[in-house]
């Protein structure tokens, strides 16, 4: 955990990002965009990948098709992307302490929500088993959402989160895994916990107010919240 900076609260309401942070996809996205270019005699490496994380799915594909200079278009990599990530993507298992942080702050009644640059379709499919802690959210808050007017690092998705709950941004914690989310957290004028990807160079997260391991290390009575033990 960094100890660059102080923890702050008390929070009123907390917002979860889903992929690489609730839900282990990140893997599975590498894999069906490393085959995709592979047809292309490329390869979808790290170099690549950690300009990626956390971006909406246009974004993702017109960046990888730019990068890896594949013959494709961005609706077309999208297209051939999807049956191969419905397919995979139910296998999706949780990130460390992630499904035990959003039951405890179910059970004191923390309002929270997911605010992710997915499409509500990938939502569905990712957390279909994951279902019993995932309708514990009190709203889901997608990149195609009608009041999302710009994916992350716009804050337009964790503004809509937190009207949602009714909670002022400023009262709001966001948990992310990537730069962009915290960018966009920031923008929001919340409070950004990051949970980098262990690849990822920590400085990228320099504006985040805490960086952690896990899920499974973060101080909840630092910020006002209820510890495990009550």
């Amino acid at each position: 955990m960094s100890n660059a900076q102080k923890p702050k609260g008390p929070i009123k309401a907390v917002i979860f990002d889903m992929d690489g942070l609730l839900l282990d996809t990140e893997g599975i996205y590498t894999e069906v965009t490393n085959d995709i270019a592979k047809t292309h005699g490329k390869t979808f490496d790290w170099a690549v990948k950690q300009h990626t994380i956390g971006r909406g799915s246009q974004d993702f594909a017109e960046y990888v098709i730019n990068a890896l200079e594949l013959p494709i278009s961005a609706e077309e990599f999208l297209t051939i992307r999807q049956p191969m990530l419905d397919d995979r993507f139910p296998h999706a298992q949780p990130m460390q302490g992630a499904e035990a942080l959003v039951r405890h702050l179910a059970e004191h009644n923390i309002p929270i929500a997911v605010g992710t640059s997915s499409s509500l379709h990938y939502f569905t499919v990712k957390t279909s088993s994951h279902r019993s802690w995932f309708e514990l959210f009190e709203h889901v808050v997608t990149a195609d959402h009608q009041e999302v007017t710009a994916a992350k690092p716009a804050p337009d998705i964790f503004l809509v989160a937190a009207r949602k709950l009714g909670v002022d941004p400023k009262d709001c914690l966001v948990f992310e895994d990537s730069p962009f989310g915290v960018t966009a957290a920031k923008a929001a004028g919340m409070y950004a916990v990051a949970v980098p990807d262990s690849h990822m160079p920590v400085e990228q997260y320099a504006h985040a107010d805490l960086m952690l391991g896990s899920l499974a290390e973060f101080p909840l009575e630092d910020w006002g919240l209820p510890g495990y033990q009550q």
